[in-house]
């Protein structure tokens, strides 16, 4: 069955168990930190081990290729950044702590499953392994907010899946198979006139781009991101801002490029779709975002607003020629960028909030004097947020609305622009309040070596990736051009 091909995520699964179960004998909590981060670089290990590889495993089910490895190392990288970042926070479900690492560690596995997948039954299994451990820790604070966000993010998160799972069953139904290659083939066979003729078929399409759009948090499938994100414990909302986001882009490029690529009229169709989805969902993210006072529903309207940069990849991929590897490249850049960027912030405020007790954005007021470091990492972070020089924003906007000109998307590379100076209106509001703002108090603000590592790692990051792009677009070009081919 070639199980060494699984090896990561086989690493993976007995982690989680492992942490479980020790967490029933030790009173040390520290130690599930460590076996937590120790199981994670055992996976990459295993991953990186895979790298060149392109085979499928469990009778095609599963494609252990480097595109499905790029995105197990970014997931297995956000996940460890969490959790690093988790341990100022974890004092807060003391009781829970070996359940919330063993989540965290679940939802990264059913993650790097939904990227392998290349088969409908296989990734509607994957996705609800991811689902169903983020939907727990949404509510893991057990307060009024978190329970409230738990429960929205479980409803609207089963109707989601229920419309995914219908438009697998119309697509199944329509061309007699669950694997993507022969869904691709059987497509072909029936074509232009066919399809057309075929309602089931194109509404199975429809649904399918609903089911994902909700994982996304794409216009208009967005109505559970600011309450859950509110409501969710920091370093939970963190991991479903970049994790979830970046698990949903893997999937649709892999269902989008193996299933409905070709021919071209196809492809052009399906990327006229999300054009239009990125041109709303990027205005409505960032007009939503400019009054909001809490910067955790600020960073929610934010998140919408970035997937609508991100749709304008994939719009540039179906519009323009579908079997090049270029859009799909940058799409997968950009997700590295924005996940660097977006966990960073989020790490900051983890550690400043947890001694100012609020998520209001007044309250950061003069935050640069009582945490200086934490105000400079959430500076760049938000200046990376806006795709301003040097930090990787600029470069991963840069490559997206490049590849969208050259797709003939002017137009919409115009509002993405547009868009992008609005986002800098409620972005450089948190930086001037902190900067410019007076301090409540001159008590600095206190973070644990582990938080301290995890904002230095992503900050380097950030710089990294913004000054010196071309290593991380290699690594996104040859992972897209090994799945093209």
């Amino acid at each position: 069955m070639n199980l060494e091909l699984l090896a990561p995520e086989l690493s993976l699964a007995a982690t989680a168990v492992v942490l479980i179960l020790l967490d029933l004998f030790i009173e040390r909590k520290g130690v599930l930190v460590v076996l937590s981060i120790i199981g994670l670089v055992v996976s990459a290990v295993f991953a990186i081990a895979l790298w060149g590889t392109s085979e499928a495993a469990f009778n095609g089910m599963l494609s252990v290729d480097n595109f499905a490895l790029f995105f197990k190392l970014l997931f297995l990288g956000i996940a460890a950044l969490v959790i690093l970042a988790s341990v100022d926070y974890a004092p807060k479900f003391s009781r829970f702590q070996g359940e919330y690492y063993a989540l965290i560690v679940l939802s990264a596995l059913g993650m790097m499953l939904m990227a392998a997948s290349s088969e409908l039954i296989t990734i509607y299994i994957a996705l609800e392994l991811a689902s169903i451990s983020l939907y727990v820790l949404a509510g893991f604070l057990k307060d009024p907010k978190s329970t409230e966000s738990s429960i929205k993010y479980l409803l609207l998160g089963a109707t989601s899946s229920a419309v995914l799972l219908y438009g697998m069953a119309l697509v199944f139904g329509s061309t007699g198979t669950t694997q993507l290659a022969e869904i691709s083939q059987a497509v072909q066979n029936l074509g232009a006139t066919g399809v057309g003729d075929n309602p089931a078929l194109m509404l199975g399409a429809v649904l399918l781009i609903a089911g994902f759009g909700f994982k996304i948090a794409a216009v208009p499938f967005q109505m559970w991101v600011p309450d859950v994100y509110e409501g969710a414990p920091t370093p939970i909302t963190g991991y479903l801002s970049v994790a979830s986001k970046a698990a949903g882009f893997a999937i649709i490029l892999r269902v989008f490029f193996s299933a409905f690529g070709t021919p071209e009229w196809l492809s052009m169709n399906w990327g006229l779709v999300f054009a239009a989805l990125a041109a709303i969902g990027m205005t409505v993210g960032n007009i939503s975002a400019l009054p909001q006072i809490n910067i955790k529903r600020m960073f929610g309207y934010s998140s919408i607003a970035q997937a609508g940069y991100l749709l304008v990849g994939l719009a540039a991929m179906g519009v323009g020629a579908a079997t090049s590897t270029l859009n799909q490249s940058t799409v997968m850049f950009f997700l590295l960028s924005y996940s660097m960027a977006n966990l960073g912030a989020f790490i900051a405020i983890i550690a400043i909030t947890n001694k100012i007790n609020s998520d209001l954005i007044a309250d950061f007021s003069g935050m640069s004097k009582r945490a200086p470091v934490l105000a400079l990492g959430l500076t760049l972070c938000l200046i990376s947020l806006i795709g301003m020089p040097p930090a990787a924003g600029f470069m991963a906007k840069f490559y997206i609305f490049s590849g969208a000109v050259q797709s003939d998307l002017l137009w919409l590379v115009i509002i993405a622009v547009i868009n992008s100076v609005i986002s800098a209106f409620y972005y450089l509001r948190v930086v001037k309040v902190m900067w410019l703002g007076e301090p409540a108090s001159t008590e600095k603000v206190p973070s644990s070596g582990a938080l301290r590592v995890a904002l230095a790692i992503t900050c380097l990051g950030v710089l990294f990736i913004g000054i010196l792009p071309g290593f991380a677009m290699k690594a996104a070009e040859f992972a897209a051009k090994m799945f093209g081919g």
